[in-house]
């Protein structure tokens, strides 16, 4: 019997590119919202297979983004196909539109959404678009879209850019489909939500940001646990030491992901700082209000609890 999924995308991914990938025993499926921790999680990933703080190629050429169409589907299958190590495969496809395979284990990551927005902002500045629109043309077989829209924006008699404020409550507000835009509050309370609720699984496991960042290794060693990989003591500060947040910006050529591609106009951006509350400098105790009401309308209390923990300041 085939299961019907929600179907998750967008000019950039397309989750379909799941349903005919054959999965191993021990697959680990990294599954995220979007600037939540993702490539932290694949370097923790890669730390604990390989234990060892170097590689001889860049992260992402051994965690690819599956359903992301910078490459086409079959080039992804083949990349992990060929891979005799043990897989770690990158999505921001909440749990219902992804094959629950009783093989792989799930490894879902949260943080707080206000400053998931925050760092989506500098993500898109950061973006090479003339290389992102000529790798989705080729893998769409159209003809590349030239410019940067995000840099032509102001250009002639155009509206001015938005501030970062003004961005932020348009992701906050945004009501359209999960499955057509999965970046904004709705989204991604809607994929803690599907986390949440199935970590009953056992191959179902839950990290927050905040939690990585107060104890960056007991959060490894936890994982590591849920992964049943064993790791010398004599290793481990090797390991953690090479997770903590400047060394990977330090690296940030072999580790920002696609960053071989030319998709970032500055890869050490990529990790802009890993700082939480820059929102802090425009909410006003009106804003709290704001944000704390359209949040209670996306998702229960429990959710939100778990998704602000760590917050500055602390509003559930």
């Amino acid at each position: 019997m085939t299961i019907q999924r929600p179907r998750y995308v967008s000019p950039l991914f397309d989750s379909a590119r799941w349903d005919e990938f054959e999965f191993r025993k021990g697959d680990i499926v990294i599954c995220t919202p979007a600037k939540c921790g993702t490539t932290w999680t694949q370097m923790i990933c890669a730390l604990l297979i390989f234990q060892t703080p170097k590689f001889d190629r860049p992260l992402s050429s051994y965690s690819p983004w599956l359903d992301m169409n910078l490459r086409t589907q079959q080039e992804v299958y083949d990349l992990l196909a060929a891979q005799s190590h043990r897989r770690f495969i990158k999505t921001h496809t909440p749990l219902d539109g992804l094959p629950i395979v009783p093989e792989a284990t799930y490894v879902c990551v949260g943080r707080d959404p206000r400053d998931a927005i925050i760092s989506l902002a500098n993500h898109i500045e950061n973006m090479n678009h003339d290389a992102f629109n000529t790798m989705l043309a080729r893998v769409n077989g159209e003809a590349p879209e030239q410019g940067n829209r995000e840099e032509s924006v102001n250009e002639g008699n155009a509206e001015p850019p938005d501030t970062l404020e003004q961005r932020f409550w348009k992701w906050v507000y945004e009501d359209d489909a999960v499955t057509e835009r999965v970046s904004t509050l709705k989204g991604t309370l809607h994929h803690y939500c599907l986390a949440l609720n199935e970590q009953v699984r056992s191959n179902i496991f839950v990290m927050h940001y905040a939690a990585m960042k107060a104890g960056l290794e007991g959060e490894m060693r936890r994982l590591a646990a849920a992964l049943q990989i064993d790791v010398p003591e004599r290793t481990w500060p090797s390991l953690v030491d090479a997770a903590k947040f400047d060394n990977m910006r330090e690296n940030a050529p072999r580790i920002a992901p696609d960053a071989e591609l030319g998709v970032w106009k500055d890869s050490h951006r990529f990790f802009h700082s890993g700082k939480s509350g820059y929102w802090t400098d425009f909410f006003t105790q009106e804003a709290f209000a704001r944000y704390k009401g359209r949040a209670e309308e996306l998702a229960a209390p429990e959710v939100l609890r778990w998704a602000h923990q760590g917050s500055t300041p602390q509003i559930w």
